[in-house]
């Protein structure tokens, strides 16, 4: 069982950047869809990207072109850059390793979440 551990949340101002960083207890296999997904504040949690063992990846409408997902899963970590940040992303930022044992059947791992805030 892997246990998540988010790390990097901080207070910026507009424009700013931060990079998050999410590192697991054991070994992200390629079964694993690694990912980031916050929640505002009175909001539904929501996707903000994920990678594939492959490297491929996917993001939200909201911060494709200012954020950035990378992984090394040589060091069982994965990473978030975000520049460009505004209030809008302010929220609390999680980390999830999705590990697909069949087709069908997975488990998720979820990071205690960590918290962004952008100030005007």
């Amino acid at each position: 069982q892997l246990q998540m551990e988010e790390s990097g949340g901080d207070s910026v101002q507009a424009g700013g950047s931060l990079k998050l960083t999410c590192t697991g207890s054991g070994k992200m296999t390629d079964s694993c869809r690694l990912g980031w997904y916050r929640q505002p504040p009175g909001s539904q949690r929501e996707m903000v990207s994920t990678i594939e063992s492959d490297g491929t990846t996917a993001y939200g409408n909201s911060v494709k072109g200012r954020f950035t997902i990378s992984q090394d899963r040589g060091k069982n970590t994965f990473y978030l850059q975000m520049n460009n940040l505004q209030p809008d992303d302010t929220a609390v930022y999680y980390c999830l390793a999705r590990c697909y044992i069949a087709k069908a059947t997975h488990y998720d791992y979820w990071g205690q979440g960590t918290q962004v805030t952008v100030s005007s």
